[in-house]
């Protein structure tokens, strides 16, 4: 898949531990070595993967926008690993949040504030501030792209409700293939699409009281993707397909989090099975789905990189390099430094990454708790 056409950008969400997962339910000759006794909410590698994923996607598309090219591994292109473990990880927190809520509509209101606020701004900003200044850039006038066809405007409204359906604006940036001024925000509306289906599942009890639900759902969305893979796919959307099945595999590693064993063989076995499906396969998970979930969700307790920033800023990261990038690469700074491009659009990307985080994501994160949501009642979440 083309990150240019089909942007593989993020599923990011800032869920943060607060608490353990919860313990086996039934003594275990390993669980001392599950997954649930490993997890410690306060010394694990959860934040500095994030950070990593989300540099990961940038470097792919600042490197496509810069030069033309961007990374791949057989057929799969290192941006759309990357997004994969951004779901891997989100299904193992949104499980996580909706257990400790209990509350359809505080996991509602938590999740839009985390993913919502930045997005709207992103929207806005662009309209307004990057798009006159790529009209510039391209010998236009600033306020052309207020009027039109893909005008500013219409790229505000028109992606308002989350799903992107217009990605361009007025024609900047327009290399052959269709003008996108941010490819990196399509995959929000599938993320959010994924916190329905765990609403949908704590709401009917599966996520509390029947969790082998999650695994039959798993095991069917395994057999389509397989059957895609070969050509025939019943679900239609191969994003849906594709997402829903590593979202509910970070589920599923919350819910067996208890029964899930930890063994650095394994994990090594799940790497080389992943490194197989990218040699052998168009679709990797159709062979490694599981074992590219295990080798994350290993990573998350084992990795010796332990980092708990006080500002996040994976999510202002993946939201703002692709529009930062665009601008720079526009400028001609990709011509004039070469490989240098990357680590300046980089940094610029971080210092705008922590403005978002400052301005925009932390102070709508402190309302997680408003008094219309919990009833007067503070609790943790």
């Amino acid at each position: 898949m083309t990150t240019r056409t089909s942007p593989t950008a993020t599923g990011r969400t800032g869920t943060r531990s607060t608490e353990r997962v919860p313990a086996a339910r039934h003594a275990s000759p390993s669980r001392g070595r599950t997954l649930a006794t490993a997890f410690d909410p306060r010394h694990n590698a959860l934040d500095v993967l994030r950070l990593a994923l989300a540099l990961t996607v940038a470097v792919v598309h600042t490197t496509y926008l810069g030069f033309g090219h961007q990374p791949e591994v057989g057929a799969t292109d290192v941006g759309s690993l990357a997004v994969d473990g951004f779901f891997v990880l989100s299904g193992f927190l949104v499980a996580r949040s909706w257990l400790r809520l209990g509350s359809f509509r505080r996991f509602v209101w938590h999740r839009a504030l985390r993913i919502l606020p930045a997005f709207y701004v992103s929207l806005a900003l662009t309209a307004l501030v990057v798009a006159p200044v790529l009209a510039v850039l391209s010998g236009r006038g600033p306020t052309s792209v207020f009027s039109g066809p893909d005008s500013a405007v219409g790229y505000v409204t028109s992606n308002a409700a989350l799903l992107m359906r217009q990605f361009g604006i007025a024609g900047l940036g327009d290399d052959g293939s269709g003008s996108v001024v941010n490819g990196s925000l399509w995959t929000l509306f599938y993320e959010a699409a994924c916190y329905g289906i765990v609403a949908a599942l704590g709401v009917v009890g599966v996520l509390a009281r029947r969790r082998w639900v999650v695994l039959v759902l798993l095991a069917l969305l395994w057999a389509t993707t397989v059957s895609a893979t070969a050509g025939f796919n019943p679900v239609g959307s191969e994003l849906m397909l594709r997402f829903a099945f590593v979202f509910l595999l970070g589920v599923a590693g919350h819910l067996y989090a208890d029964r899930l064993v930890l063994s650095l063989p394994l994990a090594v076995a799940a790497v080389a099975l992943v490194a197989a499906g990218l040699a052998l396969l168009p679709d990797y998970r159709a062979l490694a789905g599981p074992a590219f979930a295990y080798a994350f969700l290993y990573a998350v307790v084992r990795l010796p990189l332990r980092w708990r920033p006080r500002w996040d800023l994976s999510y202002g990261v993946y939201v703002w390099h692709w529009p930062i990038a665009l601008v720079l690469a526009t400028a001609g700074l990709a011509d004039a430094v070469g490989a240098a491009f990357v680590l300046v659009s980089l940094a610029v990307t971080a210092g705008v990454a922590a403005l978002s985080w400052r301005f925009v994501e932390s102070p709508a994160l402190s309302h997680k708790d408003a008094a219309w949501v919990t009833g007067g009642r503070r609790r943790r979440a």
